[in-house]
C-alpha cells in the first residue's frame, strides 16, 4: 500500500517549483524585448522599464499564487507560455507605438491587468467546473445575444468594414470574443446530452458512415449562425472560427468522420457563395490571390507584411531596428508580419512552436479529464487557439484569404486578451481536476473493515 501511494505521488506531482521557474524565464522574454526594442529603435533602455518590469512581475506571480493555493496540481507549463507571449506583444506593441506615437502597448497592460483579474477570479471562484455544465442553454443563449449585440443601433459599430464591435460609454469592446468561450460551454453541455444520437451512423458512402438525415439539424444552424455573421457583419474570421469550433467538438464527441465530411461539404459551399454574392469577400480574395496587383490599395496591408518578413529573413533586423511600421494595422491584425521582420524565421518559428505548446497542454488536458464534459471543454478551447492561430498566421504568410482576427496574447486589442485569459484559467481549473490524485478508497475500505473488527471483538 506504501508503494501505491508513493506511486501514486509521484505521477501527480505539483510541479508548482517548475512552474516558478519557467515563470522566471517568460518574465526575462518580455521584460528583455522591452529593453530591447528601446536599445535598438532610440539607443537607450526605456525610462519606464522598472515600474513596466516590476507590474508585469507582480501580474505574473499573482497568477503563480493563485494557481499555487486554488488549482495545486493544474498544468505547470501553460502559464508561463501565456505570459511569455504576453510579454512579448506588448513590447512588439511599444515598438509599434515608438514610431507611430501612440500609446497601444500601455492601454494594452491596462487589459491585460483586466484579464489576469478575470483568470484568477475564474480560478478561486470556479472550484468544479462541471458546475458550468448546468447553464448550457443559458450560455448559447447569452452568445447569441452577445453575437447580435453589434447590429443594434446606437451601440453597435462598423470598424474597418467590419460590424462586430460596440461602445458602452467609452469603453469598445467585441462581444463575440466572449460569446467564443460561452459557446464552448454550450456545445460541450449540448453534445454531452445528445452524443448517443448524433454518433448513430446513417447511410454508407466510400467506407465512411455518413449521419442520419433527422441528426442534421444542429449543424445546419451552425451554419446559418456563420453565413449570418458572414453576411450582417462581414466579419469572415469569426464565422470561420465558430463554425469550426462545433465541427471539431461535433467530431471529438461522435468520433464520426462523416461529420467532417458534412460539416467540410457546407463549408466549402458557403464560401463559394460568399464569394460569389459578397463584395468584400471577393476584395478579400483577390488581395489573397495577387496583392500586388493593387498594392497601394486592397493588397497594401499584404504585400507590406510580404516584403517585411522577406527582409527580416533568418534572424530578424533585429527589434526596433526594422520598419514594420510600415504595414497597416501591424499592431492587431499584422503583428506576425512585424515579428516576422524584427525576430525573423526563427523568431517567429518559436512563436509558433510555443501556440503549439498550448494547444498541445490542452488537448492533453482533454484526455487525461474524467468527465466527459470536461473532455469537450478542454478540448474546445484548445481548438479556439489552433484555429485562430492557424487562420491569423495563414492570412499573414498568403496561405489563406485574410479574415481579420487577432493572434491571442500578441495583437493589441482588450476583448480579445481578456476572452483569452479566461480561456486559460478554464483550462487550468480543468487540467487540475484532471490531475488531481484519485481517493484511494481502498485504503478507506481497510480502514472501515478493521473498525467494524475491533468493534465486533468490544461486543464479545
Amino acid at each position: 500500500m506504501t508503494q501505491s501511494n508513493s506511486f501514486l505521488g509521484f505521477v501527480h506531482r505539483r510541479r508548482r517549483g517548475a512552474e516558478l521557474f519557467l515563470l522566471v524565464l517568460s518574465l526575462l522574454v518580455g521584460i528583455g524585448a522591452y529593453a530591447a526594442v528601446g536599445l535598438g529603435a532610440e539607443g537607450q533602455v526605456p525610462a519606464d522599464i522598472i515600474g513596466y518590469g516590476g507590474w508585469l512581475a507582480v501580474l505574473v506571480v499573482a497568477c503563480h499564487v493563485v494557481v499555487r493555493f486554488f488549482a495545486p496540481y493544474a498544468d505547470p507549463v501553460l502559464l508561463p507560455i501565456v505570459a511569455a507571449l504576453n510579454g512579448l506583444g506588448l513590447a512588439v506593441i511599444y515598438r509599434l507605438d515608438l514610431a507611430d506615437g501612440t500609446t497601444f502597448a500601455r492601454q494594452q497592460l491596462v487589459w491585460m491587468t483586466i484579464g489576469v483579474a478575470l483568470f484568477v477570479a475564474t480560478l478561486v471562484f470556479l472550484r468544479d467546473h462541471r458546475i458550468l455544465q448546468r447553464f448550457t442553454y443559458t450560455s448559447g443563449l447569452s452568445a447569441i445575444v452577445l453575437l447580435l449585440l453589434p447590429m443594434l443601433p446606437f451601440i453597435g459599430v462598423n470598424k474597418n468594414g467590419a460590424r462586430i464591435w460596440i461602445n458602452l460609454g467609452p469603453v469598445g469592446m467585441q462581444p463575440g470574443e466572449v460569446a467564443k468561450v460561452l459557446l464552448v460551454i454550450a456545445f460541450a453541455g449540448y453534445l454531452v446530452m445528445h452524443r448517443d444520437a448524433l454518433a448513430l451512423a446513417g447511410r454508407r458512402i466510400l467506407f465512411i458512415d455518413l449521419p442520419r438525415g433527422r441528426d442534421l439539424g444542429p449543424i445546419l444552424a451552425m451554419w446559418l449562425v456563420s453565413l449570418a455573421i458572414l453576411v450582417f457583419q462581414r466579419d469572415l474570421g469569426s464565422s470561420l472560427l465558430f463554425f469550426g469550433i462545433f465541427l471539431t467538438m461535433l467530431y471529438v464527441a461522435t468520433e464520426r468522420p462523416g461529420w467532417l465530411l458534412v460539416g467540410g461539404s457546407l463549408f466549402l459551399a458557403g464560401a463559394f457563395a460568399g464569394w460569389r454574392l459578397f463584395s468584400h469577400v471577393q476584395v478579400r480574395v483577390e488581395a489573397w490571390l495577387d496583392p500586388f496587383d493593387d498594392f497601394y490599395g486592397s493588397g497594401n496591408q499584404i504585400g507590406e507584411s510580404l516584403f517585411g518578413m522577406s527582409w527580416g529573413g533568418m534572424l530578424g533586423r533585429g527589434l526596433g531596428q526594422g520598419s514594420p511600421f510600415r504595414i497597416p494595422f501591424a499592431e492587431s491584425d499584422f503583428i506576425i508580419g512585424a515579428i516576422g521582420e524584427e525576430l525573423g524565421l526563427t523568431g517567429l518559428m518559436a512563436v509558433i512552436m510555443l501556440y503549439a505548446l498550448i494547444v498541445e497542454r490542452g488537448l492533453r488536458t482533454a484526455l487525461v479529464c474524467r468527465d466527459a464534459f470536461g473532455k469537450l471543454v478542454a478540448c474546445g478551447l484548445a481548438c479556439v487557439i489552433a484555429l485562430q492561430v492557424f487562420v491569423v498566421i495563414g492570412g499573414v504568410t498568403k496561405l489563406i484569404p485574410l479574415t481579420g482576427l487577432t493572434t491571442p496574447f500578441l495583437s493589441y486589442g482588450g476583448s480579445s486578451l481578456v476572452a483569452n485569459w479566461v480561456i486559460i484559467g478554464l483550462l487550468l481549473r480543468i487540467s487540475d481536476q484532471a490531475r488531481r490524485p484519485v481517493p484511494n478508497l481502498s485504503s478507506a475500505t481497510e480502514a472501515e473493515s478493521e473498525s467494524e473488527t475491533t468493534q465486533v471483538v468490544n461486543l464479545r
